[in-house]
This record gives C-alpha cells, structure tokens and sequence, in this order.
C-alpha cells in the first residue's frame, strides 16, 4: 500500500511566504482527513490514503491538488520547490493555528516549540513523505520462508525494524538520485553567516557546487543535538525504539530547560523542557509508524500493537513534476524497499551509526563529486562503485515486480537512476544547477517560473463536478468536527496536557 503526503507553502502573487491564514474553505486543519498544515500556516501538507495501485495514490494527490489551488486566495500559489524564498526573519514565518481546543492548542504550541528550538525558518523546508505498509499475503510468505506457522505483530515489526535499518544505511541513495535542493535563496540565512563552503551564484543565490539535497544537510531540520543529550536512537528492536522514544520525551534537557517553558507573557513556549517535546520532534530519514488511536501517544501505539507501515522522509519536492512526486520515483523507491526488506540486516553498532549519519550528510553535501567515498565497514567506497552494486540487486526486485507481459515499469524506472549513477549531471540536482547557470538564473526566479507553471497546469486540468462536490463536503464536515471538539472540551489546558503525557508513566506501571 502506498500514500503520500507533500508539503508545499502557499505564496503569495510576490513570491513571498503568504500572511493569510489556512484558507478556510479547504476546511479544518486540524480534522480535515486530506487537507492540513504542518508547522507554518502558510505550510500545506497534502496526504493521501494508502493504495494498492501507485497510480490511484497520483491521481489522488492530483486531484487533492487541484481542488486545494480552487480555494487559494486571489493571487497566491503553492511554491514548487523545498526550499523557501523571501525569509529574512523567523517572524516571517506564521505558526500554524488548529482553533481553541486544548488539542488544537497542544499542536500550536508544539510549533512554537519547534520555532523556539530550532528556528522558524528551518520549519519552512518542504518535503514529500512517502508512506509504505505490506499486504497479509506478502507477511504470510515471508513467515513460511522463515518457517513459521502464523503470523504475528512481533513477527511483522521484527521485519519492518530490518527493512529500516537497510534504509538507513543505504538510504544515501535516495537524496543522490531525487534530491532537488542542492540551492537556496540568499535570504534563508537573513543576518547569519552562510556556511563558508557555500557560493554564491548571481545576485542572492548561494549553492554548493555538488550538492544534492541542502534540505538533508546540516541546514535542513536535525536533531543535531543528539550527542550531547545522549538520544541516539535504536532501531535495532521494537523495544528498543519505543524505549529510547519514552526516554526521549520525558527526560529534562539543561538546554531547553533555560529557554523557559513559559515566555514573557506566562504563555507556554513549549509543550514541555524535555528532550523531545513529543515523539515526532525526533527527525529521522524513515520512521516505524502505527496508527495511533485519539490522544495516544504514538509511542505507546507503537509497543502497543506494533508496526503498521514505514514513512520515508528524504525525498524532496520533485521541482520538475507539478505534484512534486512521479511514478519514475514511486515506482524505484518501492523496489528500493523491497531490496532492504530482503536484504541481510544486522543490528546496527554505534560505530556504523556514525557511518550513516557521515554518508547521509556527505551525499547531501557533495553527493554529485566524482571523487566522493562513503565509509562502508571501516573502508571507504566510491560512491559510484556502492551504488552500482546496489542497483545490480535493486533490479532484481524490479523484475520480481513487473507482471509479465505488461511494460517493465519497475525496470525502466531502475534505467533512469543507473544513468544518474554514472551521470551526475542527469540527477535532479545537477539540472537545477545547470538550469541557474546556463540561464544566468537566480534560484527565487528559477522557482518562480517552475512554480507559476505548476500552477498553469493544473488551471488546465479541471475537477469534475462530482469529485469538486466531495472535497467542499468533506471541507464541510471537517469544520464542524472542530467545531465540536471544541464544545467537548471540559478541562483546563494544564490538566489536558498532564493527562496526555501521564499516559507514559501509567502504561510503565502496568
């Protein structure tokens, strides 16, 4: 099954971040099933359900789309690139507001907290996520391969954990071949240094010359902190994971603790001073997921009935597809999957953890260098020579998911990532470059033209009455569920929030 949820800020006829606030006539952010925020106002995420057919899941994202562009404000669009434009302060950047009920409140403050912690601006990055789960016939295969009689939750998360670990150690590749921000507009740094590896390309764009995806860089939104709060987390178990998630969030951090849980007006600042606010603030380039009932901690859902699906988070906004995301890409990265899932997967060591996080950002950084080595084992590889041998195996799987008879969709997608393999130049990444380059082009005008053409396009692909009619219901309906969530509310914020995250200590207890 396969969902997708893409981020995208809504700008407005300038270019610059749009002041408005979330168009109420897409309905609820906070209960609207396909249409929210994520951490700006101004920051739309668009999420689909999962599908068996990828193609069901675009046409979806699609129409979602194009419904969403109906109801934008006179002159606004939605931005086509990762990385934001026109940002000089964090203020610029509006903090996403869900109404006044205690959970509309806990996701706002939440934000605040983010802002606090880590800057509004690194919140405006977007991105695509990319969620994946397994049908029953395919665990029940996998568990006679296995020798086992029936199949369980222990059964399937012990699968998935692996699947994760394989996708963090050769997940690299995945910013190599798709990454789409290897630029950024000048004002992202406002009154900040860049970095001093940075250069700078025509008036206000600043750029690594082999860089594949800024976003998954040191720029981009990471728990950079991890060693000196000690939170590395441990995908080598379910319990492990879900232990050092509860760890997480109730451990006081010395750093947040001086920010101030309130600010100046006795407001709250952040849900809490611990380490992690809540679970989600933990940035990972996959994340396990379970489908957490009302109020749950996700945490809890996760030890609780275990895995559901797996949320690949690296991928950046595809700047040359209007939806931001393709078949060429859905179809490659689900075979990518199938490879880690079926490949050995060893408990990862401290030692590799370091690898990993040292690959991902080297790759992010200077992926398009031919002369780049990643650290495999203690030795150093090319880039080239590892993921050439990777592909090797990953078209394997491709020709286990083509049907026969039917065009090698899955084999011809492999084709167009071997040639960016051997081809730096054929990579998203190095089309943009070249793109600014070849047209004396600065990124906000490069992403200015891509975006407006965004938008031309889907102005020629019209909802039909009846889907149009579906998403002003569910608009609809997603305002009056606010609504009563908010005339359900019977106690004080302060007792809400002790009763979501006493939740940890009552389940230890049991």
């Amino acid at each position: 099954m396969v969902g997708v949820e893409k981020e995208c800020l809504r700008v407005a006829s300038d270019g610059t971040l749009s002041t408005l606030d979330h168009p109420s006539a897409l309905g609820s952010a906070l209960t609207h099933p396909s249409i929210t925020t994520d951490f700006s106002e101004a920051l739309l995420e668009i999420v689909t359900p999962p599908f068996e057919d990828m193609a069901t899941t675009l046409a979806c994202l699609a129409e979602t789309q194009n419904f969403v562009y109906s109801k934008l404000p006179p002159g606004e669009f939605l931005w086509a690139t990762s990385m934001p434009c026109g940002l000089k302060v964090d203020c610029d950047v509006p903090i996403g507001r869900y109404g006044t009920s205690n959970v509309a409140r806990m996701k706002n403050i939440y934000r605040r907290g983010l802002g606090l912690r880590y800057g509004r601006k690194m919140q405006a990055i977007a991105g695509v996520h990319y969620n994946y789960s397994y049908p029953d016939s395919f665990w029940q295969l996998m568990a006679e391969v296995d020798g086992k009689s029936s199949v369980d939750s222990e059964f399937v998360s012990a699968q998935y954990f692996s699947l994760v670990r394989n996708i963090l150690r050769f997940g690299w590749l995945i910013p190599y071949l798709f990454g789409a921000s290897p630029a950024v507009c000048g004002t992202f740094f406002g009154s900040s240094s860049a970095p001093e590896r940075m250069l700078k390309l025509g008036r206000n764009t600043l750029y690594e010359p082999y860089a594949t995806s800024l976003r998954m860089g040191d720029i981009g939104y990471q728990n950079n902190r991890e060693e000196s709060e000690s939170i590395t987390a441990d995908y080598n178990s379910l319990e492990a994971y879900v232990g050092f998630l509860q760890k997480a969030i109730s451990t006081q951090s010395s750093r947040y603790s001086k920010l101030g849980l309130l600010d100046a007006d006795s407001e709250y600042q952040q849900l809490n001073t611990n380490l992690l606010q809540i679970e989600n603030e933990y940035y990972s380039s996959i994340r396990p997921k379970q489908i957490a009932e009302p109020m749950e901690m996700p945490s809890l859902a996760l030890g609780r009935r275990g895995v559901r699906y797996v949320e690949l988070r690296s991928l950046d906004v595809n700047v040359y597809d209007p939806l931001g995301i393709n078949d060429e890409q859905l179809r490659f990265v689900e075979s990518f999957m199938l490879f880690c899932m079926l490949c050995d997967s060893p408990p990862i060591t401290p030692a590799e953890q370091k690898e990993i996080k040292d690959n991902l950002l080297a790759v992010a950084h200077r992926g398009r260098d031919p002369d780049l080595t990643l650290s495999r084992a203690g030795e150093q590889v090319s880039l080239r020579q590892w993921g050439g041998e990777i592909l090797d195996v990953v078209g394997e799987m491709c020709d286990l998911l083509d049907e026969s008879g039917k065009p090698k969709l899955y084999c011809n997608s492999l084709s167009q990532q071997l040639a960016k393999i051997y081809d730096p130049a054929k990579t998203p990444s190095g089309q943009m470059l070249k793109e600014l380059q070849d047209n004396d082009e600065d990124f906000f005008s490069f992403a200015m033209r891509k975006s407006q053409e965004h938008r031309d396009s889907v102005a020629d692909q019209p909802l039909s009455p009846d889907v149009r009619q579906r998403f002003e219901q569910d608009a609809i309906e997603s305002l009056k569920k606010q609504q009563q969530i908010e005339q359900s509310d019977d106690c004080s914020f302060e007792s809400f929030l002790q009763d979501y995250f006493s939740q940890a200590a009552e389940s230890a207890d049991r």
